[in-house]
């Protein structure tokens, strides 16, 4: 089995704006450095479902169906959605 890559939030969110402009997968992965093509279908599923919460998860890190990230406090929320805005 592979190794796992991490991408940063930043990285998901310009492959979907991209994809979004109508670039092509391959263009993406050139251009971002993703090395797999499902990765970014994967992104731009989450992206339509609104599960975008799930771009600043770990790796391997995946919630319960239906269920949001899970904060320590309201500021840690704020914080996540500020980021996402």
């Amino acid at each position: 089995m592979g190794t796992r890559v991490s991408y940063p939030a930043s990285v998901k969110e310009e492959a979907v704006q991209m994809k979004l402009a109508g670039i092509s997968t391959k263009e993406i992965m050139d251009k971002l450095g993703i090395k797999n093509k499902t990765q970014v279908k994967t992104w731009m599923k989450w992206y339509h479902n609104g599960e975008t919460h799930r771009f600043h998860q770990p790796v391997g890190k995946q919630y319960s169906y239906g269920k949001g990230p899970e904060y320590q406090d309201e500021n840690e929320r704020l914080k996540t959605e500020n980021r996402y805005l």
